[in-house]
This record gives C-alpha cells, structure tokens and sequence, in this order.
C-alpha cells in the first residue's frame, strides 16, 4: 500500500481491522513544500469510531489539511509531533485532555509512522474499564496511588426497599489511606458505619446518601476539631450505585489565604484612612467661615473618625469656650459651654501642653476627673480622643471625638486622628482670619453705601446690596437716591469693575461725584459726561457701568442716560420688560458720548435698577438673565420690599452667584394732576442743550401719541432754545404742555423780548424767529415777575381747524 497518489488504497484486511477498532483510527499523508519539508498532513481514512469521536461525517473530513480542519494543532504541539513521527520513522504516545463543546475528557493518542504519513489511534481514557486484569485501569489505579488528594470509591448499600443504609469502600488510594490513619487493605471492602467516627466519611454520611440518590455534586472545607486541620472534601456520583469522595489537606494553603485576607484588610483600612483624609481634606480647604469648618469636622471628621459625638472647644481669655457641638446631650453642652483651664477635664490639659490625650473606657474617664461634683459628663460615649487644634505653633483649642463603645487606639489610628485635628486647626485658623478681613471688608463697604436714603414724595423704594465675599476685597457695586426737588430725584446704580480695595475707592469718589453733578442740576447724559471725564483724569485704568435716571414724579415721567450697563425692568399696566434706552459706552472710555432717553411713569408702576450680578456671568447670558427677572417681577407684589425679596428668592440669574449683586426697587405712587398732560426740563446754557432739548421733545410727544408734531415742534423748540443761549446767561427750562394745543414755553433768565428783524440773503442771523413766526400757530413772550421771561408757541393739534392756525399766526405778545 501506498501513500504516495492522491488516492490511498487499503488491504481488505488492513481496512477490516481498522473498521472493526472500537477506537478512532485515522491514517494521513504528508502535505511538502518545495524543498521537501512537510508543512501539513491530509486526511485520508477515518474509521466510524473516530467519526463518532470527532461528532462529524467523514465527507466533512476525508480529504481535508490539519491546519484547515484543526487550526490549533500549529500551536498545541499535535502538528511538530506527527511530522516528528513522520521524519524519525519512531512511534509516539500523548495524552490530552479537552474540554470542548464537541469534545470533552481524557485522551490517549498513539501515532505511527505509515508510508509518508502516519497512523494514528485515540482512546478515550473515560472509556476504559476499572478492571484490574486490564492495562488501563492497572495504570490509572497507580495514577491514582501516587496523587497528592486522597480519594475513594463507595458503592451503596441499601435494604429491603431500596433505601440507602451504608457505604462499602471499593478503593482507596494510598493517600487517602495514609490520611485516615489506616492502610489500603484495611480500609477497601469495610463499611462507612463500621470504620471508627476519626474518618473523615463517617461524619458525613447523610451528605453521602443525599449525592448517591442524584442530588448534585457536593463540595466544602471541613476543619478536624483539636488538630485544626482544614480538609477540601468533594462528593461526586459517578454511576449508579457509585460515589467518589476526594479529600485534601489544605490547611497550609487556607492559612495563606487568611494571611492574605489580613494583608488585604489591613491594606483596605490604610486606603480608607488615606481616603477619609482626602475627604476631610477636600471639606475643609472648601471651608471659608468658621460656621464652615464647624460644619466640615462634624459631617465629615466626625463619620471619617467613627465617632458618635463631637465638640470644639476654642481658647478664649483663659478658659475654653464650645465653639461647635454635634451628638452630644443637652446637659453635656451645657456644661462644656464654658470650661476654665484649670479643670481637670482632659481637654484643659490638651489645649495648656498641645499634646493629644486618648481615654479608653469611662473608667480612665472617671479616673481623670476624680471628683464627681466637679465633674463634666461623658454622656453616652466610652471613648474619647482629646486632640489639640495646633497649628504653626500656636494652640487655638481641643478637638473632642467620643466613641460609643470602648476603644483601643492604635498607632495607625491616632496618627490619623492627629492629621484631622492638624488639618481642622489650619482650616480654623484660615477661617478665623479670614473672617476678621471680611468684618473689615463688611465695614469699609457699608461705609461706602449710603447709611439712609431720603423718602420721596409720590414714590416708595427699597435697596439690597448681596456681596460676593468670594474673598476679603470689597466689591464696586453701589445704589444711592439723590433728592432734587419736591417732587424730583435721581436714582442710581452701577458697578466698577473688579473686587478691591482700589474699586471701592473708585466707587466712594464716584457715588459723591455723581451727587455733586446732579445737585448742579446736570440732566443725566451731562452728570454721566462729566463722570467719565473725572475717571479719565483720576483713575484712567478703571472700568465702570452705570444706569441714572432722573425722576419728575409730578409729572409722570423720567429721564435714563445707561453706560454700558443693563436696562431697567419697567412693569407698568401689567406688563414688565426691559427699557428702551439710548445706550452709551461704561465709563472710561475717551470720547465717549451719552444719551438720554426720557419716558412716562404710570401711576402704579415698579422700576426694578439691578447690576450684572444679578442675571448674568460667564455661564449665563444677560437676554436669560432678563428674562427671568421680568417674569419675577410680572409675578411680585407691589411693595418694594417685597418686590425685592420675591426677586431675589426666585429662580433669577445665575447661581451660585459669582459676584456682588445691588438691586433697587421703586413704585410710582404719585398721581399727576387732572389737568392738561405737562412736562419740563433744565438745560444748561451750552451749545448741545439744543440737541438734548429736541431729543426731550422727540421722546415726550412719542409717549404722548404726537409723533405727527415731531418735527415741527422740534425745529421751532431748536431756534428758541439757541435764541435763549445766545442771548442770555444760566439755565434755559423747557415746558410743554398738551392741552387743547400743544404748547412750548422757553424760560431764560434775560429780559430781552425776541424780535422779527428784516433779514436777506446775506444776513448770518436772525432767521430763527421768523421760522417760529412762520410755523407756529401762535407765539410770543412774557416778562417773569422777578426777572427773566418766558419765550412760547403753540401748534394746533391734528384734529383742530386748520383755518385758526392761519388766523392766529403771527401774534406777538410783549
């Protein structure tokens, strides 16, 4: 036979026998390279046995390379030993075991070289019998024999009714002998009830019976009593009738794993020291205030610690003051409210030497407080560790812990306990200080706010101011009420930017600057003007927002000039939102130019002025900010106070909130008189009134719904006012009235009447009066009692005839 062709022809008898194999056999040829070296096998014979070992038809086989059948075979070593066979011409055995889905167990091969290939035969080693006349189970009893387990084979022995009444042993490998205590030949053939109860199967007899009636595998660690050796037993049932029972001696290994498993806890308790430090830690750098870390030590050193009560005792004048409590009883606290130094309670002698002390158990607590009338109590706890708030050499106090039970501190413990009283004093102490700055700040910065604000008449108002106090520099936030007049005022609000000493400086020259202007009678573009000029000259590096606004409550209006700063919230018949302002640049900019708007004020409306704080920062736009604010002050009530308090307790602008916050309400009460709708300003008698007087007019006559006398009135208003500039000294004011016409009066301080003088081509002036004269329905002028007159026009409204604008023109009134 040959194996040379493609083809393998088989012996009828060769083919016989190996058919007749109840074990796989399988023959193949050898796959070469170029150069001659094989490189893989072919199968090409498989008996039915090996069929149903591999659980495949032979067509899926037959035919077919190792390396494409079994791709694993490159690298388990089952490829280099067939081409080791193959090129030696020298037999080889190998035992395997898989554990495959198709195939599972103990494997012998047997490979010889045929022709250029090989033949192979696989037994399963499950297969073979236990019989001591067969080879086999010669070698798997001797295998057995020298294996480090002891192990036993039983076989049931049952009654009448088939109940399972004792176990005879059929073997038992030397091992198992030696660790009962006994020999081979003494052990096989006795039964489990008749061996002596040392054994380790007679303790374990119903555990037995259970596994032998078809319960499942039973495994666990028994521990001998008296010797303490720790035995891994398993039950198995392995036919019926038959139970194997293996047992080890896995004391050494189970005292490994406990070693391990203190090595572990030990190590897990370090970690959860370093972790409960690093809590601690973290709580207490975020903590700023004293109440802060107050609040630190007792959520997170308390638990961190395992302690059931904590108290913090600060030196005070010689006598320990309780600066902070949490778990301990009423009487407790009240006797540790205030402790003098020369108590013999232990915090006393901790915060004299700055060495910790640690009390075990209520007697070594009684023992040191040995008279019982002076005594302060211990309450419920029966431990304390007394550890000194120390830091940088100085001793602030005593950090007591009392623990529930008795308490042995170890080192690793009171190394921890001492990190968390040395971290709790460092917060402290930075606490304290800070504190102390941020009373100074707190002071300097109510020093800078107005102390009271004048009550208005016709208007009712409130103001908060919520600083940051991120840090101990005071904000450049700031409000104040300037009373004008009977029934006139300025409000304002602003913000320099930063938080500093040097912005609260800023903001104190500008708050009185401000002032100053307005009681000058400066409108609010010029107070603003001449702001940004005095900012320039003194604090050239300084930013700052502003929002003023001139109120005539007798009137029902106001007039608002904004640098760079957010717009009022104006909520009138139901309505709030935004005011629609003339928009400057913040002060501190050269060349800035402000302008003002001026607007109506019902009877009953709220004016909310606020700084940026309150509804924006970095993370929050101003347009949600505004939103939110509108929608709280559509929502509050009108009182100012409230209107405030609803606002600031609402869902409005960032938060937390990243910077000072001032905010200021107003509600108009003021009713303005039933008669004719009237409106007057100041200007001062410089060249831009007559621009800032028009811009008056524009924004009046819109409010009023006479946008079709805008321009006409406008360009009559512009050539008295320059007339009045021109030809007199001091403040020009502008009346208008809208009655049954719409009327203008020029009050100036000079007594010179206005005249129509004959004017041509080439005239530079005097054109002025002759365009009122041309335009108006009617004007003139009037001498004021004391000194000074009144220049004046009317234009008809749109509704009157338009024949007795005719009529009327021209009329001079001396």
């Amino acid at each position: 036979m040959s194996l040379d062709g493609p083809e393998v022809t088989l012996s009828m008898d060769l083919r016989a026998l190996l058919d007749a194999d109840p074990h796989g056999c399988a023959l193949a040829r050898s796959v070469r390279d170029a150069d001659g070296a094989i490189v893989d096998f072919t199968l090409v014979y498989l008996n039915e046995a090996g069929c149903r070992f591999l659980q495949r038809p032979p067509e899926e086989l037959i035919g077919h390379r190792y390396r494409e059948l079994w791709p694993d075979t490159v690298t388990d070593g089952t490829l280099p030993l067939y081409r080791r066979v193959v090129q030696d011409r020298l037999p080889a055995v190998r035992t395997v075991y898989y554990d495959r889905a198709s195939v599972s167990g103990h494997f012998e091969f047997r490979v010889a070289p045929f022709g250029d290939g090989f033949v192979a035969r696989f037994v399963d080693l499950s297969k073979l019998t236990m019989g001591s006349q067969t080879r086999g189970g010669t070698r798997l009893y001797q295998a057995l024999d020298a294996a480090f387990d002891g192990f036993s084979l039983l076989r049931t022995i049952t009654d009448d009714t088939g109940a399972v009444v004792d176990f005879e042993r059929e073997y038992v490998n030397q091992v198992g002998a030696k660790l009962a205590g006994s020999t081979v030949e003494d052990l096989v053939g006795q039964r489990i009830r008749e061996i002596a109860p040392g054994t380790i199967e007679h303790g374990l007899f119903g555990r037995i019976r259970e596994v032998a009636g078809g319960g499942e595998p039973w495994q666990d660690q028994l521990t001998t009593p008296g010797t303490g050796q720790v035995w891994e037993l398993k039950v198995v049932r392995v036919d019926d009738g038959i139970v194997a029972v293996s047992y080890r001696d896995v004391t050494q290994q189970v005292g490994h794993q406990q070693q391990l498993e203190r090595s572990a806890a030990q190590t897990s308790a370090a970690a959860d020291r370093t972790e409960a430090l690093q809590t601690v830690t973290a709580a207490l750098v975020a903590a700023s205030t004293p109440d802060e870390v107050f609040v630190a030590l007792g959520s997170v050193v308390r638990p961190s610690a395992g302690g059931h009560g904590i108290a913090v005792l600060l030196l005070d004048q010689g006598r320990l003051v309780l600066g902070y409590h949490d778990g301990y009883e009423d009487h407790v606290v009240e006797q540790l409210s205030e402790v003098e130094l020369s108590h013999p309670y232990p915090a006393t002698d901790v915060a004299l030497t700055g060495l910790p002390r640690y009390l075990c158990s209520p007697e070594e607590f009684a023992a040191a407080q040995p008279d019982p009338r002076t005594a302060i109590s211990g309450g419920g706890r029966a431990a304390w560790a007394f550890l000194p708030l120390s830091t940088a050499g100085q001793v602030l106090g005593t950090l007591v812990i009392g623990y529930g039970r008795p308490r042995a501190f170890d080192d690793d413990e009171r190394a921890n306990l001492m990190a968390f009283s040395q971290l709790g004093a460092q917060a402290l102490q930075r606490a304290l200080l800070f504190q102390a700055q941020l009373s100074i700040a707190g002071d300097l910065q109510r020093a800078l706010l107005p102390t009271a604000l004048p009550r208005l008449d016709g208007a009712r108002h409130a103001v908060r101011y919520l600083p940051w106090m991120r840090g101990a520099d005071v904000g450049g936030d700031w409000y104040d009420v300037i009373q004008l007049g009977p029934d006139t005022a300025a409000i304002v609000i602003g913000d320099v930017a930063g938080h500093s000493p040097q912005a609260a400086a800023t903001m104190g020259q500008l708050r009185s600057a401000l002032r100053a202007y307005a009681a000058d009678g400066y409108g609010p573009a010029a107070v603003l003007e001449r702001a940004n000029a005095l900012i320039l000259r003194f604090e050239p590096h300084a930013m700052v927002t502003c929002c003023y606004l001139e109120l005539h409550l007798g009137e029902g209006t106001a007039t608002a000039a904004l640098a760079g700063h957010p717009p009022p919230v104006l909520r009138a018949h139901g309505e709030s939102g935004p005011l629609r302002l003339r928009t400057g640049p913040p002060l501190g900019l050269r060349n800035a130019k402000y302008l003002d708007s001026t607007f109506l004020l019902p009877t009953g409306c709220s004016l909310v002025l606020y700084t940026d704080g309150l509804v924006e920062d970095r993370r929050y736009t101003l347009d949600r900010g505004l939103a939110e604010l509108c929608a709280a002050i559509d929502s509050a009530p009108d009182d100012p106070e409230l209107l405030l308090q609803h606002v600031l307790e609402g869902d409005v602008g960032p938060s937390p909130r990243r910077d000072d916050v001032a905010i200021l309400a107003l509600t108009v009460d003021a009713t303005p008189s039933s008669g004719p709708r009237t409106a007057r300003r100041r200007f001062r008698s410089e060249a831009t009134s007559a621009t800032s007087a028009r811009r008056f007019t524009r924004d009046i006559l819109a409010a009023w719904g006479q946008d079709q006398l805008c321009e006409d009135a406008c360009l009559l208003l512009g050539e008295a006012i320059v007339n009045a500039i021109q030809h007199t000294t001091g403040d020009v004011e502008v009346r208008i009235t809208l009655d049954r016409r719409l009327r203008f009066e020029i009050i100036d301080g000079s007594n010179r009447h206005p005249q129509l003088l004959p004017v041509d081509a080439r005239s530079a002036s005097g054109r002025g009066m002759h365009i009122i004269d041309d335009i108006a329905d009617r004007w003139g002028s009037t001498l004021l009692p004391r000194a000074g007159k009144t220049v004046w026009f009317e234009l008809a409204l749109p509704s009157a005839a338009r024949d007795e604008r005719d009529g009327a023109a021209g009329t001079l009134h001396q």
